[in-house]
């Protein structure tokens, strides 16, 4: 397992992925701070240009395109009481009142280390979790997954 998270890091560190990873988060940082502009949108409109790519630059893009747009949408909720991001509308209700305050640089820099340590602690939990939830569909079969897709479908008819 460490010997893959070695394979992994080192792979990560190529100068072609850094500036793709560097790309990613800026291109994320300006969808996530523009009201209306979601990450899902920005991410289904930059993989047909992933697709030239190698798959590791490629996914790392599209991870770091996702991150940077989730912080991104703290930017406008904290400055202009608009959030960027769904995920940023609980940031509204903390941040604007500290940016009315003078206090916006201070807002935005507790919305960037939260969401720094959210990301590598959400990282590390799916990398040690990941195998283990692989091994167990693996065993899937089909009644199984018939059930899942029966329970995905009631569930979408009960929420709409």
């Amino acid at each position: 397992m460490f010997d893959s998270m070695i394979l992994g890091l080192g792979n990560i560190l190529q100068w072609n992925n850094m500036l793709a990873m560097c790309g990613g988060t800026a291109l994320g940082l300006f969808v996530g701070a523009m009201p209306g502009l979601s990450a899902t949108m920005a991410i289904a409109l930059l993989v047909p240009m992933t697709f030239a790519m190698p798959p590791e630059t490629g996914i790392t893009m599209l991870a770091s395109l996702y991150m940077g747009s989730m912080y991104g949408g703290s930017i406008a909720a904290i400055l202009i009481r608009t959030p960027g991001t769904p995920s940023a509308a609980a940031t509204v209700m903390d941040g604007y009142p500290m940016a009315s305050r003078g206090e916006a640089g201070h807002a935005l820099g507790i919305s960037l280390f939260a969401s720094f340590v959210g990301g590598v602690v959400s990282s590390i939990v799916l990398l040690t979790v990941a195998p283990l939830l692989g091994r167990v569909a693996v065993m899937f079969g089909p009644v199984e997954l018939t059930s899942v897709a029966v329970l995905g479908m009631t569930i979408i008819a009960s929420l709409s």
